[in-house]
């Protein structure tokens, strides 16, 4: 982009030139509207994602076998809803600003299988191809014991075929896990800000890493590439996929039931607010997405990204989507929190959920690692640097006023709120990884 058609856009949007200079801003929509008026945007309904939870449900038995760690959910992947009360005082110090209601943790940094949200989207799809693949195959069908796909057959079978995925970690980690232990030749695409660790866990799961020193667009593109060439390969797109979305959506009613279970409220005078890292958006987005079908207008969902890559906010805010990356303004993209370090976000996310999103706000990784630090010491959580991207969400709603006034979120309702900050990522990092970031936390 010229610099002539940047200072047009910084005109016509004067927030580009505080993303620009890497400042923390927020950004409340303005054109956010109801579940009704918005769901025909998304091309999707509940009718999709009940499917969705009905085909996690006919492969519970087969996660059970290949993943033991399962069985204490019964093979259903999903992760616990905690309270962090000592947390709560500590960001109401460090901003300033008194947060009303509860803050409460998702915690799908601790999934099983991969240790993050991609758990939810990457190995749902990978499960939506192998029941496809095995059903025309006429090996399987939908009445079955899943459990059979657990064996020496279904592996030959499904080494026929492979899978190739473009990520910056935790994505390629769900799929490369999933596909392996099905029996598929995998291969997984990795950009530079990939973790080490990441791509050793993979390999050691029988996953081929094909490593780039180039970002995350650069590993979509030549993992679709591979694809493309190989009539048996199937390519998962991070960017566009349907699928992944649906996989994503369903942790919707789970949370329903949780919060039923724990007796929190959620309606017009009992808010939820959610606050979701963002990437290229498919996880959030998803999520987002099944939020809204569960709690209707009541739960307000907000995306987090860091300073160096807020491609969400810059796509949605410019109505430009996935036709402007942050590098065509001049960010570097290189950023701490590895799985939110993309460049250009989804377009299909972008536009399905502009209208459904209340809110985007970026944060710096030093802040970002001074809250894992923090949440290390006031509740013994550790997470990876992207999963505290959501952390500051409650005093960024807390603060801005206009933002309060013109939805109706008086003090008393929000004094009744819920604010749920969705942890992404950081249960499978290993102690000496886990020790450097805390060493990094300056608190």
């Amino acid at each position: 982009m010229k610099n002539t058609d940047i200072q047009t856009l910084i005109a016509e949007y004067p927030l580009v030139k505080q993303l620009i200079d890497l400042e923390e801003v927020s950004w409340f929509n303005p054109s956010v509207t109801t579940l009704e008026a918005g769901l025909p945007y998304v091309g999707l309904n509940a009718s999709d994602v009940k499917q969705a939870e009905q085909r996690l449900n006919r492969f519970a038995p087969y996660l059970c076998k290949a993943f033991p760690e399962t069985q204490v959910t019964n093979g259903i992947i999903e992760s616990q809803v905690v309270a962090i009360p000592a947390m709560q005082k500590t960001l109401e110090q460090r901003y300033g600003i008194d947060i009303t209601g509860k803050i409460l943790l998702k915690k799908d940094s601790h999934l099983p299988i991969s240790g993050s949200i991609k758990a939810r989207g990457g190995i749902y799809e990978v499960l939506t191809h192998a029941e496809k693949l095995a059903i025309q195959a006429g090996l399987l069908t939908e009445s079955d014991d899943y459990s059979k796909l657990f064996s020496e057959e279904f592996k030959a079978f499904f080494g026929q075929y492979s899978i190739a995925v473009g990520s910056t970690g935790n994505l390629g980690m769900s799929i490369g896990i999933m596909s392996a232990k099905l029996g598929f030749s995998v291969s997984v695409h990795m950009s530079a800000d990939a973790r080490e660790w990441k791509k050793q866990k993979l390999r050691s799961h029988g996953v081929k890493v094909v490593e780039y020193e180039q970002d995350y667009g650069v590993a979509v593109e030549q993992g679709r590439k591979e694809a493309e060439s190989d009539p048996n390969c199937f390519f998962i797109d991070d960017e566009n996929s349907q699928t992944l979305f649906l996989g994503y959506a369903v942790a919707g009613q789970r949370l329903k039931a949780q919060f039923s279970e724990m007796k929190v409220v959620v309606d017009e005078n009992h808010p939820l607010f959610v606050y979701l890292p963002c990437g290229v958006g498919g996880g959030p987005g998803g999520v987002a997405f099944g939020l809204k079908l569960a709690f209707g207008d009541h739960v307000h969902c907000i995306f987090a990204e860091p300073t160096h890559s807020p491609c969400m906010l810059l796509g949605v805010h410019t109505s430009l989507h996935d036709h402007i990356s942050v590098q065509d303004i001049g960010i570097d993209n290189v950023t701490a929190a590895d799985g939110l370090a993309v460049g250009r976000a989804s377009g299909f996310v972008g536009r399905a959920m502009e209208r459904l999103l209340d809110g985007y706000y970026t944060i710096s990784d030093r802040e970002m690692y001074d809250l894992l630090g923090l949440l290390n010491r006031e509740e013994g959580i550790q997470l990876e640097p992207s999963a505290l991207a959501g952390m500051p969400g409650p005093s960024r709603v807390m603060a801005d006023a206009e933002y309060l006034k013109r939805m109706d979120l008086t003090p008393e309702k929000m004094s009744n709120s819920t604010h749920l900050v969705w942890a992404t990522g950081g249960g499978m990092v290993p102690q000496a990884e886990m020790e450097k970031y805390l060493a990094t936390a300056k608190i």
